[in-house]
């Protein structure tokens, strides 16, 4: 009767913990975004981006899922965990300012590439 108890215990922490954990993972920090230009360069889309501080660049495989040439406006980006995205470089996914606390639309997930 012991183990049966310990074992729905065990089965009950694992089912609840489990998806709260992962889900707090996969919220990534907000910040806000100028696209300055855009340009598409053998199927790539290039987007030069700048934040506060500095300027960068993300990119995406045109023609793939999530992959949209924005146009020169401010956004929000939000860096997914590691090994999280379609692409093998740190992820970004690029969402329409919201006038609320909460994100606006997901525009497309994008690879960061870094400060210039």
């Amino acid at each position: 009767m012991k183990k049966t108890t310990l074992l729905f215990l065990a089965v009950l922490l694992t089912v609840v913990l489990v998806p709260l954990l992962a889900s707090g993972q996969e919220q990534g920090e907000s910040q806000k975004i100028a696209v300055k230009s855009r340009e598409v360069s053998n199927g790539v889309v290039i987007l030069t981006v700048r934040d506060s501080k500095t300027s960068f660049e993300l990119q995406c495989n045109q023609g793939a899922s999530g992959c949209t040439a924005l146009d020169p406006a401010d956004y929000v980006m939000v860096r997914l965990p590691k090994n999280h995205g379609l692409y093998d470089c740190a992820n970004v996914e690029v969402y329409r300012q919201s006038t609320t606390a909460e994100r606006g639309d997901m525009l497309g997930q994008y690879c960061l590439i870094g400060a210039k």
